[in-house]
């Protein structure tokens, strides 16, 4: 492709997703203790949930700026004449920041797009970026595709405790819900790459309810593509997938996947998060 793709490891993307479309994914890293691991290759979603579970302080940190300055060589020497560069909100990280250090050295042009999304908020928005650069679209076809992805993407999610969002300091303006925490089962969304508070819901149960319902409200009858994400609660996570599947009319592509570490290190163990996503 004239235009090659990077993002970084939060899009969780599918590695069918990535091989097909030779997507280059920069890993973020977590702190595990006193233990520094990448993203994707040396912790797992679980490791970091029982870490987090025995009370064991878990950080994250961005990419080094030479991760992305490698990651653009790299495609200059496949050939691409230019990259698009797609990363997680910059309300969240210091990714794409260093995209940003790293695209004023690179040996072709670099556009790097803050998506103000994550998980597959983000991975949406990559998709729709490689298969424009795929159909041979410019360095701005290919961006501006990817940014009218994200503008129409939203993101719902439920956490057991806003503990471990507030630990990570990403709680925003949800920490206004700390008061009640231990009274309320919190409804999330991202707006303009932020955390902010939805709902607060009496049960898990109810809110789970309320989740799908939210979901299926947002699809509407567009043809929508739609994630269910999860922290070691696949059960739920398929449960909702399967109402999903029979209540969203439009419904073009269904994925189910686990968050990764890093985003696994902010929400904690029992998320459940549904992602919408017109076409």
């Amino acid at each position: 492709m004239r235009v090659a793709i990077v993002t970084d490891s939060t899009a969780y993307l599918p590695g069918e997703a990535i091989a097909r479309f030779g997507i280059d994914v920069v890993p973020l890293s977590v702190v595990v203790g006193d233990e520094v691991l990448s993203e994707g290759g040396d912790v797992s979603p679980a490791d970091v949930a029982a870490a987090l579970q025995r009370r064991v302080r878990v950080t994250t940190s961005r990419p080094n700026p030479e991760a992305f300055a490698a990651a653009y060589r790299e495609a200059a020497a496949r050939g691409a004449e230019a990259v698009v560069s797609l990363h997680l909100s910059a309300e969240f990280s210091g990714t794409y920041e260093a995209a940003v250090l790293a695209a004023q050295e690179a040996p072709l042009p670099v556009r790097v797009v803050d998506t103000r999304m994550v998980a597959m908020a983000l991975g949406y928005c990559v998709l729709t970026a490689a298969e424009t650069a795929q159909a041979g679209g410019t360095l701005d076809e290919v961006a501006a595709a990817a940014e009218k992805r994200a503008a129409a993407t939203t993101g719902f999610f439920y956490v057991d405790t806003l503990e471990y969002l507030r630990r990570g300091g990403r709680i925003g303006s949800a920490r206004a819900l700390l008061g009640s925490a231990l009274a309320v089962k919190p409804l999330l969304h991202l707006e303009d790459g932020r955390i902010q508070p939805l709902e607060k819901v009496r049960t898990s149960s109810r809110a789970i309810a309320r989740l799908e319902e939210i979901a299926i409200q947002q699809a509407g009858t567009a043809e929508v593509d739609v994630t269910v994400h999860h922290l070691v609660a696949a059960e739920r996570a398929e449960a909702i997938a399967e109402r999903l599947r029979e209540r969203i009319p439009g419904l073009r592509q269904l994925y189910v996947g686990e968050v990764g570490a890093v985003i696994g290190a902010h929400v904690g163990p029992g998320l459940l998060a549904v992602v919408v996503s017109p076409w």
